[in-house]
């Protein structure tokens, strides 16, 4: 999983807001799924451009992700380029676009683990607990990295 930072928590956060309040949101459109929503937020290219540049190979997001290449020049993997340089791997991507990361899931009780990878209320509710997640850590590496308290003598 992606390491936590304060710009992957907001570019998280953002993408979990557009795809909510959007009613373009299109599980089978490369620039409108839940991929291509936070592929949005990363690379500001609008939903048609990123489908497009996606058209130019065959498969879906996983396929792509499995054949890139960074050094190809194809304008797709320049698109999955960026969200790696942004700070997510090719796993993280994987699994935003079927809802299926174990520690994600693990997160939610029994009852609601089977999400629906193409329903918006799912992918929001899956982006918000990668967020919690991602901000435990932060949190966490925050105060292991705060140094001990030493206290003062008075001389």
């Amino acid at each position: 999983m992606a390491q936590a930072s304060e710009d992957l928590i907001d570019v998280l956060k953002k993408t979990a807001l557009h795809i909510d309040k959007s009613p373009n949101y299109q599980w089978g459109h490369m620039g409108a799924c839940n991929c291509g929503f936070l592929a949005q937020e990363v690379t500001k290219l609008t939903k048609a451009e990123i489908h497009r540049r996606a058209l130019e190979r065959h498969g879906d997001w996983t396929e792509h992700l499995n054949d890139y290449c960074p050094i190809n020049g194809l304008p797709f993997d320049d698109v999955i380029s960026e969200l790696i340089n942004f700070g997510f791997d090719s796993d993280d991507l994987k699994h935003l676009e079927k809802l299926s990361d174990p520690k994600i899931l693990r997160t939610f009780p029994l009852s609601e683990r089977n999400l629906h990878h193409n329903a918006k209320q799912d992918v929001v509710k899956y982006l918000k607990a990668w967020v919690a997640i991602l901000e435990d850590e932060l949190v966490s590496a925050v105060t292991f990295e705060l140094p001990e308290f030493v206290p003062l003598t008075v001389a």
